[in-house]
């Protein structure tokens, strides 16, 4: 069937009453964690986790999809209004975002952030129909060993961008990997790290990581911390930009849609990089540099149109590889994996309703979001006026609800608080959870292909670097664990050097 044949049965899908109910109920939500800081779509997504289980894979996915690209777009309402970014991809816009509220022109400022995320949103989807079919029959070429160093290589780039030390993180990603590991063995079916605990012999359950990691240490963390918001008292009009506002700000959203999409599909991109990548961008080619921080509406439609597209171009290497490039697609895979279901190059084949399916819901889920952002602005700023010790206890419900109705099982409770805790401390401690829990997932199916291709191979380790494309993604991930290392060997040999000029 051609491209246009597919594009047709996935809208027959999507367009379906109960996909269509939770395509608007994904980016409701998304749009609402986006709105409220301190939630963001990782809890919101490990707290509905449980939900896909009641309903077919196809609604379960488009509203974990829904979620996701929902609150790239909520997330610009606190930014402008209060001054906080609801999501960390949102970061950037507090800095033009916010000074247009003070001038009085929060309206714009709202306007093009919600106009250029439903550019840059809808270019994403088309982006995606048309680099996914290719990219999927190029990875059926794709081996075990091949699929094994991929994953690796996504880990090491995942720990190479995060924000703390890139130690802290490889430490975090093998506790995810050894996590992951617990459980019968896929092919001796020996019971490991079991404890003879017989609920530890399915393994972990990602349902209560996910939700102890995100959930429960976001509510700690920001009971401990407190977040004070002061919303901008400004009239909020003219929701339309004028005809200079789309001028300045045409060229913006499409270099940070082309910027995002690509950063979106490079494992440990994302958007959170590719908001920051926008805005440095516009601010280095722009005439008037000197404007940007004190209310230029550039600031504010690049890097809002590249989260959005980020988080389309984020899809193309989980459906089409089966590797999510961040924690987020992360936690679609395990709504993939609890359905049975492998994404990878075979689901075109094997699945091209649900393929097709949640592509095209991304479509509509754009025009919800148009919807939903612009004549709702005051609906959202009257909910940022929600207190916290009425938002938390829910939260906290929540999550006590949906762990133990995705698995009737009293134990995973327990470790839900464990994780929780976990979570608490490690940031305390300045680890991010990001790596633990993208190697959480991979870690079976790693360890699967890793087995599989040494199998194949007879025990030869060389065969991961006698197929090309295996050596080639080592040879990157040895290169980037290789260059913290470069300026520490650089100041040893100064400092040796001048022992010796002193000597």
């Amino acid at each position: 069937m051609d491209l246009l044949g597919q594009v047709a049965n996935g809208f027959a899908v999507a367009l379906t009453p109960v996909n269509l109910l939770y395509c608007f109920i994904g980016v409701f939500i998304g749009t609402l964690v986006g709105v409220l800081p301190g939630i963001g779509p990782i809890s919101a997504m490990s707290l509905l986790l449980p939900v896909t289980l009641s309903g077919t894979p196809e609604s379960g996915i488009i509203m974990m999809a829904g979620i996701y690209y929902g609150s790239m777009y909520g997330g610009s309402t606190t930014s402008i209004l209060v001054n906080i970014p609801g999501e960390a991809t949102s970061v950037v816009t507090c800095l033009d975002g916010h000074q247009m509220a003070k001038q009085g022109r929060a309206g714009p400022a709202l306007g093009i952030a919600a106009f250029g995320s439903f550019i840059a949103g809808t270019a994403a989807v088309v982006g995606l129909m048309v680099i996914a079919p290719f990219l999927a029959g190029f990875a059926v070429a794709f081996g075990p060993a091949e699929m094994f160093s991929l994953m690796i290589l996504g880990l090491v780039i995942v720990t190479f961008l995060t924000q703390g030390s890139m130690l802290k993180s490889l430490l975090m990603a093998s506790a995810g990997v050894v996590l992951g590991l617990i459980g019968l063995d896929s092919i001796t079916a020996q019971p490991r790290l079991t404890f003879d605990r017989i609920e530890l012999y399915d393994g972990i359950g990602l349902v209560p990581v996910v939700m102890g990691l995100f959930g429960v240490a976001e509510v700690l963390t920001n009971i401990e911390q407190g977040v004070k918001r002061t919303i901008t008292n400004t009239k909020i009009s003219n929701l339309l930009p004028n005809k200079e506002d789309w001028q300045r700000s045409a060229g913006p959203i499409g270099r940070g849609t082309v910027l995002g999409f690509f950063l979106g599909i490079i494992p440990g991109g994302g958007a959170v990089i590719a908001a920051f990548a926008s805005y440095a961008l516009e601010k280095r080619i722009s005439k008037t540099p000197e404007r940007f921080g004190k209310g230029a509406i550039e600031g504010v439609a690049g890097p809002e149109a590249a989260n959005n597209s980020a988080a389309g171009g984020a899809f193309i290497p989980l459906l089409t590889l089966g590797i999510p490039p961040n924690v987020v697609m992360a936690l679609l895979l395990g709504a993939f994996v609890i359905h049975n279901i492998q994404p990878g190059p075979l689901l075109m084949v094997q699945r091209p309703d649900l393929f097709w399916g949640v592509i095209t819901s991304m479509y509509i889920g754009n025009v919800m979001l148009l919807v939903l952002n612009l004549p709702l602005i005051g609906m959202w700023v009257q909910l940022l006026r929600l207190p916290y010790n009425i938002l938390f206890p829910m939260i906290l419900l929540f999550t006590v609800i949906g762990v133990f109705a995705s698995s009737n099982n009293v134990f995973d409770l327990y470790v839900m608080l464990a994780f929780g805790l976990i979570g608490y401390l490690t940031r305390k401690l300045g680890y991010e959870a990001a790596p633990l829990v993208l190697a959480f997932v991979l870690g079976a199916i790693m360890e699967n292909k890793l087995r599989t291709a040494l199998i194949i191979s007879a025990g030869d380790l060389t065969t991961f670097f006698k197929k090309p494309i295996s050596a080639i993604c080592l040879a990157i991930a040895a290169i980037m664990l290789l260059m913290p290392l470069i300026p520490q060997l650089r100041r040893k040999r100064e400092a040796v050097a001048l022992e010796d000029g002193n000597n």
